[in-house]
């Protein structure tokens, strides 16, 4: 069933990220990018984190794309005619670029170990990482802050 749930999460992820590329309407693209967030903040629950996701949820699709969606409804230009498209050329190019780039990414990723030499310390749950934030990370995460 979690894998299951992953599976859909991940899916979800990755259409709402192709929709928020390829829409040309920005307010459009900006509801996108609040429903890949929330498939990130899935995808942290399944992965037992939940701070992240709850993190994810109140930080990212709440406040910033509030912020991102004002900014665009105030700053949108309106809906005007500029004759031939000036970015042709590049936009015939970027579909094989990007094939060529997926490419490249694929090889990397399959040329690397599979596993990792060593295995790092984790901290488990909201309480581990909440006492990790403020006792042993607390200047780092002072200093994001700023």
């Amino acid at each position: 069933m979690q894998v299951a749930v992953f599976a859909l999460a991940a899916l979800i992820g990755v259409g709402s990220a192709l929709g928020l590329v390829l829409r040309r309407n920005p307010v459009h693209g900006a509801l996108f990018l609040v429903v890949n967030l929330g498939s990130v903040a899935v995808l942290y629950l399944t992965l037992g984190a939940q701070f992240l996701a709850a993190a994810q949820v109140i930080v990212y699709a709440g406040a910033i794309m509030v912020l991102f969606v004002f900014a665009i409804m105030m700053l949108i230009p309106g809906k005007e005619e500029t004759g031939p498209d000036p970015r042709r050329l590049v936009r015939l190019l970027a579909i094989p670029l990007g094939v060529l780039l997926l490419l490249e990414v694929l090889l990397i990723v399959a040329a690397r170990p599979a596993h990792p030499g060593g295995r790092a310390r984790a901290a488990v749950g909201v309480q581990a990482i909440g006492r990790l934030l403020f006792t042993d990370y607390l200047f780092p995460f002072e200093l994001t802050s700023v």
